[in-house]
């Protein structure tokens, strides 16, 4: 996946909105006010995504390319890697739907 598809995915949710509150680098996406997902065109691609603190846990163990949520709080948010990564574009989306 590319960062236009990822992008592209993101955007098509309802009500998503996404601005550059830290950086003009870092994307962050959010639903009512609320950040789910961050990334940047950064290589390489990369999303930080809002989980459930169990499932999240889960996720780190089922797959070597989620790992705890980089400059993120470790509990709440994971990171995805998309470069060699054992994460596939069809899971990326439901992580994200999650």
């Amino acid at each position: 996946m590319t960062f236009k598809q990822l992008d592209s995915y993101l955007l098509s949710k309802p009500g998503v909105t996404y601005d550059y509150p830290f950086d003009e680098e870092v994307r962050v996406y959010r639903i009512a006010e609320k950040i789910f997902a961050l990334t940047s065109q950064k290589h390489p691609l990369r999303i930080n995504l809002k989980c459930d603190p169990m499932y999240a846990l889960e996720l780190r163990s089922i797959y070597e390319g989620v790992s705890a949520g980089y400059h993120m709080n470790k509990k709440h948010w994971n990171t995805v890697m998309f470069e060699e990564s054992d994460v596939d574009d069809e899971s990326v989306k439901e992580l994200i739907d999650h």
